[in-house]
């Protein structure tokens, strides 16, 4: 075999590769901005299909993330991959905390502070016994109201962010093609 280990690994090896890759969760975060910002599309396009896959990260329906990026993509005229791509932010790490900042924001916009807020405790009985109807009120009514605010600001803030990447990448890149070119163009001239 070409690319086999010369020592196998362990199963604690295996397992803490697993938890915490070798190379850290930082080179998938560098590999998606950068798959992000190689796409060849104007810096706006780009920059609204991150923002729809921002928005819709922040957004309470896990599962559906994906399909609202590109919905909201496609009627933005934004990028379809960058917004596809850019889902990513809504990850097994990340849910929780949106899921907290989205019903805290709700709670307040609502102003339903202690009276209607359950406890974790609560929510996993009516869960668990499908007392669905029960949970409007209380969690599920703050869970869309305070995702319209957060979902509205990520897209904002990714939005910025994004634009200004794009444009100077894509400057960079065309400085940096340019160059290589400038040589080629002087060396054949001058061998005429």
């Amino acid at each position: 075999m070409l690319f086999r280990r010369k020592k196998p690994a362990t199963l604690s090896g295996r397992l803490r590769e697993f938890l915490w890759p070798r190379k850290g969760f930082s080179r998938g975060v560098r590999y998606l901005s950068m798959r992000v910002l190689r796409l060849s599309s104007s810096p706006h396009s780009i920059a609204v299909g991150v923002a729809a896959g921002a928005a819709s990260s922040a957004t309470p329906f896990i599962g559906f993330h994906i399909l609202i990026a590109l919905a909201l993509a496609y009627l933005l005229s934004g990028n379809l991959i960058a917004a596809g791509i850019t889902t990513a932010l809504a990850n097994p790490l990340t849910i929780p905390v949106i899921l907290v900042a989205t019903y805290e924001v709700g709670v307040m916009i609502l102003g339903t502070g202690g009276s209607g807020a359950l406890t974790g405790e609560n929510i996993l009985h009516m869960l668990g016994h499908l007392e669905l109807m029960h949970l409007w009120e209380p969690v599920l009514k703050p869970l869309l109201i305070g995702s319209v605010p957060v979902a509205a600001g990520s897209a904002a803030a990714f939005y910025f962010v994004a634009f200004q990447a794009v444009k100077l990448f894509q400057s960079r890149r065309q400085v940096r093609r340019s160059s290589k070119v400038q040589p080629r163009t002087a060396g054949s001239a001058n061998g005429l």
